[in-house]
This record gives C-alpha cells, structure tokens and sequence, in this order.
C-alpha cells in the first residue's frame, strides 16, 4: 500500500504535530551546510508565497527576476509558487525530502522554528543595517540574536471605523482603552427589535489568534519568554484579552456570527459593524469594492494599559542546504533591497518594510500603508519559540471554544498553555 504523506513524515519523525522534529541540516562538523563564498551562478529555485496570480507572476519574473539577472546573469531562478495555506507543508516535505528550495518566503513568527533545526542559513548582521529596515522589523527576522532573513513586506492589523456612524451617534474620539471600546460599541450597536442589525465592534473578522494576540499585548502580556521556552500568554492579561470577546458579545455589542470572510465586502462596507478589526489592506479593498466609503474610514491603535498594533508579514530566507549558496544569499540580498520591496508591496497593498519608502508615492498614496509605517513603534510580532509551527495552529480553534460557549475564556487559555507546554518540551 502506498504510504500518505502523512504516514511518511510519522516514519520520519516528522508528525504533523511537530512539523520539524528530525529535520536538522547541518554537517557532520555541527556547521551549516551553506557557504555563501564562491561565484555566484547555478540553478536555485524560490518558494514564494508573494506575487499571486497571472499579474504577480509578471511582476515577479516579468520585472524583479530579470533585473537580478542583469547583475548576475549566470543565476536561473525557478519560482515554485504558493500561498501560506501550504506554505508550511511544502517547507517540511522539502526538508524530509532533502530538496528544500534554495530561497524561501517565511511568515512572522516563523525564524526561530527552522532556524532551530538549522533548516535556514545565517546571514551577515551588515545586512541588517544596510537599509532603513525598523528595529521592531527586524526582531522577528532574528534567532538567539542571529539575523537569519530579511523582511519584504508587513501585514498589520489595525482598527479601522466609520467615520459617519460616529457622527451620527455624537462621539467625537475613538477610544482609548477597553472601558471606553465597550461604551462606546454600545454606543453604536443598533437592533431591530431584539436581532442585532449593527455590531459596535467586530473583533471576528480577521484570523481570531492574530486579534487576540493584538488585544494581549496591547494588554501588556507576552506569549513566551525571550528564550521561547517560557509560557506567559496563560496570565491574567491573556485571559482578560479573550474574555473581552465574551464580555462584548455578552453585551449584544459583538456578534461572531456578523463576522465577513477574506476577500468579501468586509463589515464596515455592509454597514453591519462601525468598528472591527482589519488589515491594512483594506485600503485597496475600499477602492476596488466601496470607494464611496474610502473617506468615511479612519483608524487608529487601540490598547488597554499599552497600544499595540500586531505585525504581521513575509521575509525572505536562504535555505542552509542549497548547493549555489553564493548565488541563493544574493537572491535574498536582491528581494529584501528596496526596488524588490516596493514592488512586493504595491501588489499586495501591504507595507513596505523599510522605513525610507514611506516618501514613495505609493505609501503617499494609501493612507493606511502610511499610518501603520507611522506606528511600527508600537508594532509587535508573533511567535518567539522554536515551537511556534505547531502552537500556531492550535491557538485558533481552541479560543474558538470559548466563543461559541463551549468553555470558558480561563479553562481555553489553559488548555492552549497545555498544547504549548506540551510542544516546548519536545525541542
């Protein structure tokens, strides 16, 4: 019978729950594999999770690729397309196969888990400094203090309300805490008869794990210690941050059941929230979907004892493994430089992770891209423990069971400090 992909990661020792365990790199000598001197030429190939579709592709290997290899025409790139549904699963097959893709795209949060397993190669620290790159940019791209990527571009998550509805309702501030969101979402929540027609805010519509973790730290809680190795989001910041979910819905001032999918006219378009949760992207998704409301939309930081505003985003990584090391470093080199990074941006309507574009006319240009550039000081990250890969996927479904009543808030976060103990021990 022929083996699942699944059976064979297990025969591995690289179970789905623990999608690295086993895939070490690095040479009998305990070093890496890659050694960036020599000429810079050979085949390498890309796995990129940017540049979708047919105007991605173009723009990718149309523009960004054929300027790279103006410079170093004896470098054939192949791009191995993909999103970050299965971005993941590709990096480990890749690694249980011994053909991991000589440069790779890698989400926030994500370094310290394959840079743990020596899956990806260090780069120089001058790198880090060579552009405008921010400090709260460049922490997720580092490991035991070790720069191992460089960030392309950020996705971050920021509150975004109808200007109008506030107008209406007399409010004339966002709010500054969550005593104040809670009011003033009451505040807006309208009803016909006893069915909620308009939420007063809408925490629902983007990834459940990524608001909470912008409500966490804006709580002034942490996931993990510096080392990784430390639960602390099972605090009682982390569980208030997800109990004011409950308490919200509790107050007919939420509703998960009002919450919009990706890519649909979001909430704040349908005009059935004033306040939600959102990415910076929504700014493009106004033009092409709602551009009568794009002056009705403001946004702002939100709080409780420490603004925070989640970062989320796609670096560039060289694989540990590749056998045209020269030719894979200058690679990510090129696509972390600021031509590759404007360009990135522009075509996801994301933000660019270097602080001197914000004078670029497309920053200039989309005023959500401007102001998370304008408050990546109050930007945190995700992740920070080798075992992120596996606690990542379980963080949604098990606050999902508090939301639906299943459990409470307190009993779902220590649920979720149980998977991630439970994961941290196995490093």
């Amino acid at each position: 019978m022929e083996l699942s992909r699944r059976s064979f990661l297990t025969a591995m020792g690289l179970g789905t729950a623990a999608t690295l365990a086993g895939c070490a790199t690095t040479s009998p000598s305990g070093s890496s594999a890659a050694d960036p001197d020599g000429p810079v030429e050979g085949d390498i190939t890309f796995l990129c999770a940017l540049f979708e579709g047919a105007t991605g592709k173009e723009t990718l290997e149309g523009n960004l690729i054929k300027k790279f290899n103006e410079k170093y025409p004896d470098v054939n790139v192949t791009v191995d397309y993909t999103d970050y549904g299965s971005l993941n699963e590709k990096i480990t097959t890749g690694l249980a196969s011994g053909l991991m893709a000589d440069v790779v795209t890698l989400g926030v949060g994500w370094i310290p888990p394959f840079a743990f397993k020596n899956a990806i190669a260090p780069l120089p620290e001058s790198l880090a400094t060579r552009y405008t790159y921010e400090e709260r940019v460049l922490e997720p791209s580092r490991f035991d203090g070790t720069l191992y990527a460089l960030p392309m571009v950020l996705d971050t998550r920021i509150v975004a309300y109808r200007k109008d509805f506030f107008e209406e309702a007399g409010i004339t501030d966002t709010p500054k805490n969550w005593d104040e969101l809670r009011e003033i979402s009451k505040q807006l929540t309208v009803k016909d008869g006893t069915k909620v027609t308009r939420v007063g805010f809408d925490p629902f519509s983007i990834d459940l794990r990524q608001c909470w973790e912008t409500f966490l730290f804006g709580n002034s809680g942490e996931l993990f210690s510096a080392d990784g190795r430390e639960v602390l989001f099972d605090s009682p910041e982390g569980v208030a941050s997800l109990q004011l979910f409950l308490d919200m819905m509790a107050d007919g001032s939420a509703d998960f059941a009002l919450k919009t999918e990706a890519g649909q006219p979001t909430s704040l378009q349908q005009g059935t929230s004033a306040i939600m949760m959102t990415n910076n992207s929504l700014y493009v998704q106004l033009q092409q979907q709602s551009p009568e409301l794009v002056d009705k939309i403001g946004t702002f930081v939100l709080g409780n004892t420490n603004p925070a505003m989640l970062q989320g985003g796609t670096m560039v990584s060289q694989s540990a493994t590749s056998k045209h090391p020269a030719a894979a470093r200058a690679f990510v080199e090129y696509m972390g430089s600021p031509d590759a990074v404007l360009v990135a941006s522009e075509q996801r309507g994301s933000v660019p992770a270097i602080s001197d574009l914000k004078d670029s006319d497309y920053v200039k240009g989309n005023p959500m891209v401007a102001f998370a550039l304008e408050n990546l000081g109050k930007a945190r990250s995700e992740g920070g423990t080798p075992a992120w890969m596996e606690i990542r996927e379980k963080i949604k479904p098990t606050l999902e069971t508090a939301i639906v009543g299943q459990q409470s808030a307190q009993a779902a976060i220590d649920q979720l400090a149980d998977i991630a103990n439970d994961a941290i021990s196995r490093l």
